[in-house]
């Protein structure tokens, strides 16, 4: 899985209750497909992915995933798909064939918006030219590459399984296939990486053209080897001068900064992305897969789905591993910790439009987050300040009791 994707679960105490109004309009709906398996998993990887079979039980994985989203069709009757993200593991582990099924059940049950938004994550090691021509003819739109470096030492130290030219040669074939919007993944911070490493591989990554970049700092996860076998990272001063000359870098080739980690094109944000951190809509189906979902009368709901790809694929376990409904108290916390994200923020009208709570309920947190300077002065949006970008968790617990 790739940071492009990231969506948070997050469930913290908030602010105190106030009354909460039926939602005007429901936000965007948008739909995440979790496929768990990899080839081989990454030392430093904390999402739900497993190490593939040689044979992928890509039929029972398809049936489940549409007996799965038949459970969840209840909550989002009448509402129309915004886009879908295939998230893993590694989604192109699956054919053309599986994939096309696929998309072909979704449409049947809900439909598609005119100009959705379709990505699926690739890896360049699974890169082969006929399937991904296939992929784009099913309609997939945009592709979301997993490179993280470009060099040998460095993808060697991630446990990567492509090398440097294989991906550079995944990007050429994503063009040759039809695909003008994508995605390349990249992270610094990496085990002994100096600031002309960084540099050099987001010179690469910018020469390939694409619509998107998502650069973000390695870090080491719970539950990962790197957490119990730690590799020597660069020091604090490297990390900051990595950063500082990569975003100018980026910007300097017309790559704007839209969120923490994410640089787009003009025009070319993840719309998928875009509609978690505005609060959107979102059903979740696949192994450990989480969703949210607002209902009219103001219940916002959280769901995530059974982890383990062997109890997912049973018959006698359920889909559904949890829900929970947030409540007053947590939705300015649960909001904010997505909105924030963004370098622009959000009008502050959306706060009342997607939640069903009054601007007032923030009014306490909103007034210390501006006088540390972490919150932008500004009554028509909520949008941090350069410094709150930094301290983002500083800024975010402000909004907590």
């Amino acid at each position: 899985m790739t940071r492009d994707s990231s969506a948070s679960s997050l469930i913290v105490g908030g602010a105190a209750s106030s009354p909460r109004a039926p939602l005007p309009t429901l936000p965007p709906l948008a739909l995440y497909i979790h496929i768990p398996w990899c080839v081989r998993k990454c030392p430093y990887c904390d999402f739900n992915s497993h190490t593939a079979s040689p044979v992928l039980p890509e039929q029972e994985y398809v049936d489940a995933l549409l007996a799965d989203l038949d459970q969840d069709l209840h909550a989002v009757y009448g509402r129309e798909i915004s886009s879908i993200f295939f998230g893993g593991g590694t989604p192109s582990l699956f054919s053309a064939e599986a994939l096309g099924r696929l998309l072909e059940g979704v449409e049947q049950r809900i439909p598609f918006a005119h100009d959705i938004e379709i990505t699926l994550e690739a890896n360049p090691g699974t890169f082969e030219q006929e399937k991904f021509v296939a992929y784009r003819k099913l309609g997939i739109n945009r592709l979301s590459i997993g490179i993280q470096s470009f060099q040998q030492e460095k993808l060697k130290a991630l446990g990567r399984i492509h090398n440097g030219d294989e991906a550079v040669r995944a990007a050429g074939m994503a063009r040759q296939a039809g695909f003008d919007n994508f995605n390349l993944d990249l992270m610094h911070g990496l085990p002994d990486q100096s600031l002309d490493d960084a540099l050099s591989d987001l010179r690469q990554a910018i020469a390939l053209n694409p619509t998107h970049i998502s650069w973000y700092q390695l870090t080491l996860e719970p539950n990962t080897v790197f957490w119990n076998q730690p590799p020597v990272l660069p020091e604090d001063d490297t990390l900051w001068d990595i950063q500082e000359a990569g975003q100018a870098l980026l910007a300097e080739h017309g790559y704007a900064q839209y969120e923490v980690s994410a640089y787009a094109q003009a025009g070319r944000p993840a719309r998928h992305n875009l509609n978690y951190w505005s609060f959107g809509d979102f059903i979740g189906i696949g192994a450990g897969a989480h969703g949210k979902l607002s209902h009219p009368d103001g219940r916002i709901v959280r769901t995530w789905k059974t982890r383990l790809p062997k109890d997912y694929l049973n018959p006698a376990k359920s889909f559904q591993a949890g829900e929970k409904a947030l409540t007053n108290d947590e939705m300015p916390f649960e909001f904010l910790m997505n909105a924030l994200r963004l370098t622009a923020g959000v009008e502050s009208r959306l706060y009342s439009e997607r939640t069903g709570l009054s601007l007032e309920s923030l009014a306490e947190g909103r007034a210390a987050a501006e006088r540390s300077g972490l919150l932008q002065v500004e009554p028509s949006r909520l949008a941090a300040t350069e410094r709150g970008q930094l301290f983002l968790n500083d800024l975010l617990q402000q909004f907590l009791n």
